[in-house]
């Protein structure tokens, strides 16, 4: 599968996992301490052929996307969830360790950042759902951020996102309706 835009990537094990996967060009950020030189090529990429930030699920790989879409506030992003990209021995996570179908899942459900998002969803509804606060409150928006494919967020995260992604309230109420039948199961 070919990928117009440019993919972004943390670094040159990303960037070999990526092209195992997809038939794309990558631009790597050669770690958490992305200079303003690499800010500025991702930015020609970005008005050139669009970039999709995809950076490992952990906190390096949230420090970086937030650098990008700080700079590019109407990116795309795709989101590996955490337990695709652990490592065989299980101590590290990353990008390189995951799977060629979950990268391919990953690239095809990418979200776009809308500049100027509205408010769909209230912080009240994060509250009411047990997103924000109370003992499962973490856990919950975990497994929220898997079915929406957004990642692992703390609560002002996710409901950043839930803007700026542009999350329908049917789409919310859908994936959360999931999530609180498996957290009975």
């Amino acid at each position: 599968m070919k990928i117009k835009e440019i993919i972004i990537v943390e670094g040159k094990n990303d960037t070999l996992a990526v092209k195992r996967a997809v038939d794309a060009d990558t631009l790597e950020t050669n770690g958490s301490e992305i200079s303003e030189e690499t800010l500025q090529r991702i930015e020609l990429a970005w008005k050139r052929r669009g970039v999709i930030v995809f950076t490992d699920p952990d906190y390096p790989g949230t420090r970086i996307r937030q650098i990008i879409s700080e700079r590019l506030p109407s990116c795309k992003h795709a989101f590996l969830n955490k337990k695709h990209a652990i490592s065989s021995n299980g101590k590290k996570v990353g990008i390189e360790h995951a799977s060629i179908t979950d990268i391919q899942e990953a690239i095809l459900s990418v979200r776009e950042e809308i500049e100027a998002p509205k408010v769909i969803i209230e912080w009240q509804d994060l509250i009411t759902a047990g997103l924000v606060v109370g003992e499962r409150a973490k856990a919950r928006r975990k497994a929220l951020g898997d079915r929406l494919q957004m990642g692992y967020m703390n609560g002002k995260q996710l409901y950043k996102r839930l803007q700026m992604f542009q999350i329908s309230r049917d789409e919310f109420n859908r994936a959360l309706v999931d999530v609180l039948q498996e957290e009975e199961e």
